[in-house]
């Protein structure tokens, strides 16, 4: 297995260390507390890299989940999708996944210290990033470890007269090490289930979904979101142990994740549901006003 270059941020105050490797796409493929890891690691970082298998967490970017095409409009325009071309991978129905950026090299290290790290990748610098999603930008994420909570800041700044379509998403996979999987407790905010067909597309219709804790025992989760209230904190617990995903901003919709074959629970802020730049459903970035999203993990 080749070795990527990995950066491991650090706070004094904590044992909680997060290690992000920028030439892979800015994926963070480690969380963990006096080396007890909480993000699962599934096939590995190779697969990632070589096949977009995803893990730890990574960006969903610029559409997070699947699209119910490969051609999407804007603008009045068409924009064509090719799978296995320039970063487009599809799911077994070969509905397109995820975006583009799976292990993208392109990110830029701007700065960095013992507890941040801070990157940028100039999306309209890259011919073959705007064949997909022809909105020139620069794409930032700024990475805090600040006692045992993680930090993602994401910025899209406008680089051209066209707003930016937000459609993003991180997929994080959790796990409670030292817990059998059927006593993880699973704790979700109010908002609204989003019902989805055989493919994974939301079918349009809408259910209410009421604030609780649940236990995931033998449950399987592929469920999506929207009206996630801004601040909305999510968890999975399990013995001792706890994960906590608040939404701070800028991530209304969210997907569940929880496989029956895979101990992981994901838990995924997104900028705007599932199949968001095909339906026109979305939040802009507009020329001089750049947006950003933010969400934290605390673990105690």
């Amino acid at each position: 297995m080749p070795e990527f270059p990995s950066v491991t941020l650090r706070d004094p105050s904590s044992t909680l260390t997060a290690t992000y490797v920028p030439v892979a796409g800015m994926i963070c493929t480690s969380l963990a507390d006096d080396g007890v890891e909480f993000l699962g690691q599934r096939r590995g970082l190779n697969a990632y890299v070589t096949a977009g298998k995803t893990m730890g967490i990574p960006i969903l970017y610029p559409w997070a989940n699947r699209l119910s095409a490969t051609k999407y409009g804007i603008s009045g325009a068409v924009v064509s999708l090719t799978v296995g071309t320039g970063g487009v991978r599809a799911d077994e129905h070969g509905a397109p996944i995820h975006g583009v950026l799976a292990a993208y090299p392109g990110w830029l290290v701007t700065e960095m210290s013992e507890n941040s790290l801070t990157a940028v990748l100039d999306y309209g610098g890259r011919p073959r990033l705007l064949a997909t999603f022809p909105f020139p930008h620069v794409l930032t994420q700024h990475i805090t470890l600040a006692g045992r909570t993680l930090t993602i800041e994401t910025t899209v700044m406008p680089t051209t007269a066209a707003s930016v379509p937000l459609c993003f998403g991180y997929h994080p996979y959790f796990m409670i090490p030292g817990v059998p999987r059927e006593e993880w407790i699973v704790t979700t905010p109010d908002m609204r289930r989003l019902p989805v067909d055989n493919w994974g597309i939301p079918t349009g219709e809408t259910e209410d979904w009421h604030a609780g804790n649940e236990p995931l025992k033998t449950a399987e989760y592929d469920d999506g979101f929207d009206q996630v209230p801004e601040g909305a904190a999510f968890a999975l617990s399990g013995g001792d142990r706890r994960i906590e995903v608040k939404f701070e901003k800028g991530y209304p919709a969210a997907q569940l994740f929880a496989p029956r074959n895979d101990d992981v629970v994901c838990i995924e802020p997104m900028a705007a549901p599932t199949d968001a730049l095909r339906r026109g459903n979305y939040r802009v970035a507009a020329p001089g006003k750049p947006e950003t999203a933010r969400f934290s993990i605390t673990v105690s």
